[in-house]
């Protein structure tokens, strides 16, 4: 029996025997299409060869594709668990021919694969067409022998293909497999009736061939295309179940092998509980797809691709959970997912440390409010049954959602089993509701949100820091004035300006604006109230300004070169990012200061030193380089297939604005550059640490900055040198000196300290009386920090064997209370009673358990006073 991973193989190596170049999977996040949310089949990545905007070196190919089908039609989320073949993650099989082969050929391979190389019987295929292809049908009989009435026609819904509205399309032939009788799952559903293309899993569809030879027009017509193309898909996990005469995808070897992992985590088997085998099921699945995610460099957040991994991680939790699992467990199903997937997908392994620690440290997360979210779940659905009710409120899901994490699906998920379904109507409106205040959160209160214009301001300061313009508008703190005179602050706006507006990261421009008449504004910051506007915001220091004037406008040229290095610096240093931890690495957030550069990314888990050593190494390589600076305005998807980095949920115009650095960086980015990478001179990095969950941040210096930077670290070297009589040099190795010497003394300290103890506590020991039958010991120690006096309590609690010890301790203006029971004496004496009352007595508060309390207070002069009374207590207690 063929394994799954011989399988691939098999499969690869019959279509490289047909001339096709095998061609790697391309990674989950499309790389060329930031409209898609994942990859999705196998044609993904030869979309643009389908659509005529690219060449490939070849006009054959075949691969394995991973893909994800979570999202838009192709959604299959809700059913996994629930059967036992559908899946988020899968494998996707295919051939390609681009202008090359068509019909013939590609009806032939499948054939020959199927029944020659894998020896499935003919007698249960059948081949579909669409309506009116009688090509296809024809070559079917002729190649395949099967009777005509296993090759059967069907129409738009199963067999005819299209890429989207418009575009590439064809008919389409699928080949499926009768499994017989036992393997129907609507048995006793009256009036079933198994056929092809019908809605029972006793005929499965193995491969789908697509003839693409149409191209779709907006008026729905179609016509020719100059080439045709074949594009086919077949499942792995679908194929390798019928190969290894399974009826269930979870039961082929490599998820089988998932599931005895969970098996040994929960201590149950799959196989015996219907409902804990669904639960197995969402696990190996899961595990599967978010493995692969973040392989492929998504990391758990509250939107796009990172909430989606969020979601998958979030209810495998939830499911292990339900199999008894309290403690975080994924991580290590993945670490079966990269053992038993990592020969054909090497990225599992190379990122299986990262792997598993984003998961282990989601895991945790949500762990922490899953319990409480359950609960609140649990008694809600109470209610619902004891009032004969079917909805939860879209109010309840909303808490969930807002307070305790939990994804709309996982609360759905939940409440399927008891028949209820979520108010979603409510639900959106309340989500509707917290957007709207998060817009309201961020709108500008001050001038900003009143300036309206109906005509932009062009931006041209790309080529020059000086321009002639005149003024449209004024506003001041109570809106549009027609002038301002001498000391108002106000948002100056001008037809066209060379002043960059804050955006992007990058900060706005200073300078200054000069009238005709020797007015002058000065300038202390440029924003975009809208994205067509630039408003320059400053103050009026001599004479007065009028719209309608003449004026001259002058950007601070130092102030815009230092913005200018850290831009090119940080498009250098996103790139080294990426190279050096991994594509998983984009940008979530930015500051481009003329005095430094901010940038935080998606990362889990500080950064070794040896590793930012590494990163500020290759930046400065790339800056000596002194690679040229190249910005070009291209349509976005000419940009994108040359390689410019963009993130899906980011909102581009169909002309972008590409800054490509050397070979290593580009990037859409509206800012301002350096012509050449030298000009930035030197990068030095200043600190890095985490901001959020899974978010890093860096922040650097360029240019004269850094080199101010290392000054003040020669500086403090120097000055630390003079501190230990020493030089820069050997100040290191004397303050080494210096703190072993320290640590040695404290060693001695604390033996002396040990030996004074030892003779305290046989003091004390002496002072002990019997109360009742107890041993009682009530005493000042002064000059004792909390610990010390817990450790002499603990001491003499001991040595005492049966007894009640309640010591107090002055010094540095405070006193320490503690009293320790033996547990044979805790039905008769309550430390922590003791404690509450001297403590009030003290100017203080405490408490504890009855066999131990500990407290504090602030009146010294009343310790005697609160000892006296600590006796009464204990004598009163019989």
């Amino acid at each position: 029996m063929l394994t799954g991973n011989e399988i691939r193989k098999s499969f690869l190596d019959f279509f490289a025997k047909q001339g096709h170049t095998v061609v790697k999977s391309s990674s989950l996040v499309p790389e060329k299409d930031p409209t898609l949310l994942f990859t999705n089949a196998g044609m993904v990545q030869f979309k643009n060869v389908f659509l005529g905007q690219q060449r490939l070196p070849y006009v054959r190919a075949t691969s394995a594709q991973k893909c994800l089908r979570i999202s838009g039609k192709h959604n299959d989320l809700e059913a996994v668990g629930r059967d036992t073949y559908h899946h988020t993650f899968f494998e996707m099989l295919g051939n390609w021919s681009f202008g090359d082969y068509y019909k013939a050929e590609a009806i032939a391979w499948a054939w020959d694969l199927l029944t020659r190389e894998w020896q499935l019987p003919k007698d249960r295929l059948y081949a579909t067409v669409y309506l009116n292809d009688d090509e296809a049908e024809r070559l079917w009989l002729k190649i395949s022998g099967l009777p005509a009435e296993r090759v059967r026609r069907f129409g738009d819904k199963e067999n005819f293909w299209e890429m989207g509205e418009t575009g590439p399309c064809g008919p389409c032939s699928e080949i499926h497999l009768d499994r017989g009788p036992a393997a129907c799952d609507m048995r006793e559903v009256p009036g079933h009736q198994c056929r092809v293309n019908g809605d029972c899993a006793r005929y499965i569809e193995l491969w789908n061939l697509v003839f693409i030879q149409y191209n779709r027009k907006e008026n729905r017509d179609l016509e020719e295309l100059p080439s045709k193309h074949v594009d086919t898909g077949m499942g792995l996990e679908r194929i390798t179940a019928v190969l290894q005469n399974v009826l269930s995808n979870y039961d082929i070897d490599y998820m089988r092998a998932l599931t005895r992992t969970t098996e040994r985590i929960a201590g149950k088997k799959y196989g015996v509980d219907p409902q804990a085998d669904i639960s197995f099921r969402v696990i190996d699945d899961h595990a599967r797809a978010v493995s692969f995610l973040i392989a492929d460099g998504v990391m758990p957040s509250n939107e796009g691709r990172g909430y989606v991994l969020r979601r998958l991680l979030r209810r495998a939790a939830r499911h292990g959970r339900l199999l008894g699992v309290q403690e975080p467990f994924l991580h290590e199903v993945a670490k079966t997912v990269s053992t038993v997937m990592g020969d054909a997908y090497p990225e599992l392994r190379t990122e299986e440390e990262r792997i598993r620690e984003v998961i282990r440290t989601e895991e945790e997360r949500f762990g922490e409010t899953l319990e409480r979210g359950l609960v609140l779940l649990e008694d809600a659905t109470a209610k619902l049954k004891s009032e004969k009710k079917r909805f939860l409120s879209g109010e309840i899901a909303f808490r969930l959602y807002d307070t305790y994490g939990f994804p709309l699906d996982l609360t759905e998920d939940i409440l399927s089993n008891e028949g209820i379904a979520v108010d979603e109507a409510e639900f959106e409106q309340l989500m509707e509701a917290q957007r709207s205040r998060g817009r309201e959160a961020r709108e500008v209160t001050t001038m900003e949100s009143k300036i309206q214009l109906e005509r932009p301001v062009y931006f041209i300061g790309y080529d020059q820091l000086r321009a002639e313009s005149s003024v449209l508008a004024i506003y001041g703190s109570h809106g549009a004035q027609p002038e301002a005179v001498e000391d108002d602050e106000i948002d100056l706006l001008t037809a066209e300006t060379p002043f960059y507006g804050e955006s992007g990261g990058q900060v706005g421009d200073r300078g200054t604006i000069t009238t005709a008449r020797g007015d002058v504004i000065e300038v202390f910051d440029t924003q975009h109230p809208t994205p067509q506007l630039i408003a320059h915001r400053g103050k009026v220091k001599k004479g007065r300004v009028q719209v309608g004037d003449k004026v001259f406008l002058q950007v601070d040229p130092k102030y815009r070169q230092k913005t200018r290095l850290n831009h090119s610096a940080t498009h250098i240093l996103h790139s080294v990012l990426r190279q050096e931890l991994g594509p998983h690495v984009r940008q979530a957030g930015s500051l481009v200061a003329p005095d430094r550069l901010r940038f935080d990314f998606n990362h889990t888990g500080a950064i070794a030193e040896e590793k930012l050593e590494a990163i500020e190494t290759a930046v400065n390589q790339h800056v000596r380089e002194n690679a040229e600076v190249s910005i070009r305005e291209l349509k976005y998807d000419e940009a994108i297939r040359e390689g410019a980095l963009a993130f899906f949920g980011d909102k581009y115009g169909d002309r972008v604005r590409v800054v490509k650095i050397g070979d290593f960086s580009t990037e859409l980015c509206g800012g301002t550059h350096v012509r050449s990478s030298g000009e930035i001179g030197l990068f030095k990095l200043h600190f890095e640490g985490g901001v959020a969950a899974g978010v890093r941040r860096v922040e650097a210096f360029t240019g004269e900055g850094a080199l101010a930077l290392i000054h003040s670290y020669e500086d403090r070297l120097r000055e630390i040198g003079a501190l230990v009589r020493g030089t820069p040099e050997d100040a290191a190795d004397k303050v080494r000196r210096l703190l072993d010497h320290q640590k040695e003394l404290e060693k001695e300290i604390e033996k002396l300290r040990g030996q004074f103890e030892q003779d305290q506590v046989r003091e004390l020991l002496a002072k002990q009386r019997a109360v009742d039958g107890a041993k009682v010991l009530i005493s000042q120690v002064d000059n004792l920090d909390a610990k010390q006096l817990r450790e002499i309590a603990d001491r003499l609690k001991e040595k005492l064997g049966s007894g009640i010890v309640v010591l107090a301790s002055a010094g540095a203006g405070n006193v320490n209370l503690v009293a320790t029971v033996t547990k044979d004496l805790t039905k008769r004496y309550h430390a922590g009673n003791i404690i509450k009352e001297l403590a009030a007595m003290l100017g203080g508060g405490g408490g504890g358990r009855p066999e131990f309390a500990q407290a504090g207070g602030k009146h010294a002069g009343k310790i005697s006073e609160a000892l006296r009374r600590a006796e009464e207590l204990v004598q009163a207690t019989k």
